[in-house]
């Protein structure tokens, strides 16, 4: 499954700065439009539905028609990780892919690098919503592939960023500047996260996950570049994810533990 077009997007790769084309007066075909395959499964005899993440759409449902074909125009092209340019067509919420184009020059995931961005993906199939446009978190995602592809290993802070920012941009983590009740943060303080009244301050000695202010103070600047602060978040970004899971288990993320641990 990875090969050379499984790639991480730089940058300055013209994906980045292709501006989504439609047609005049119409939301029905959206052309050139930068995406990622995040997963798709077998539909009919010969075609495939497709979950994209698109940079001005968000997560679309897309259905390749004919793309197990071996003469498909499709084949070998919708793979997960390698910047794509999609065109589209359709009113319902499943649309018809017309076109997608490869648009290389990156560099491959491979090892822990590349189950981690699976969970990526399997993270927003299951947390974002169809249709709903989210830039800022596209521009992470592609960030966070040019990280896990480097080979510095620092994957723990890149999936912890990453977190951060999809809970971010759905508007379901609390905010790290000032507590539930108003209060700014005071470094010198304890807190921790409550799923419904937001941050609080912490009497709790015993608490695994409560938080310092100054990792607090970090998580509000998303800066997860020391490791206690990263350890300190790991559990609460974990727990709060799992909340909004509804406590169903992620399998990358099941994977990656269990490779860890041999």
């Amino acid at each position: 499954m990875n090969d050379a077009r499984q790639l991480v997007v730089d940058p300055a790769d013209p994906l980045e700065r292709t501006p989504a084309r439609r047609a005049a007066g119409s939301e029905a075909r959206v052309d050139h439009q930068p995406a990622f395959v995040l997963h798709s499964y077998a539909w009919r005899e010969t075609s495939l539905i497709v979950e994209v993440l698109s940079r001005d759409f968000g997560r679309m449902a897309l259905v390749a028609r004919g793309a197990k074909r071996p003469t498909s125009q499709f084949r070998g092209i919708l793979m997960p990780f390698s910047p794509l340019a999609l065109s589209w067509s359709g009113r319902s919420e499943l649309k018809s892919l017309v076109r997608a184009e490869w648009q290389g020059g990156l560099a491959p995931l491979r090892g822990d690098g590349l189950l981690a961005a699976f969970y990526l993906n399997e993270l927003m199939v299951r947390l974002l919503p169809r249709a709903d446009a989210h830039p800022p978190l596209f521009g992470s995602y592609v960030q966070s592939l040019a990280a896990l592809a480097g080979q510095h290993g620092d994957h723990d802070r890149v999936l912890g960023s990453f977190e951060l920012d999809l809970l971010r941009d759905l508007g379901v983590v609390p905010s790290f500047q000032i507590c539930g009740d108003g209060e700014p943060i005071d470094p010198d303080h304890w807190y921790c996260v409550d799923l419904q009244r937001g941050l609080q301050r912490s009497l709790d000695s015993n608490d695994p996950e409560r938080l310092p202010g100054l990792t607090v103070l970090a998580l509000a600047r998303r800066d997860l570049s020391d490791p206690s602060t990263l350890a300190a978040a790991r559990p609460v970004l974990r727990r709060l994810i799992g909340y909004h899971l509804e406590g169903k288990p992620l399998n990358a993320r099941r994977v990656l533990m269990d490779l860890r641990a041999l």
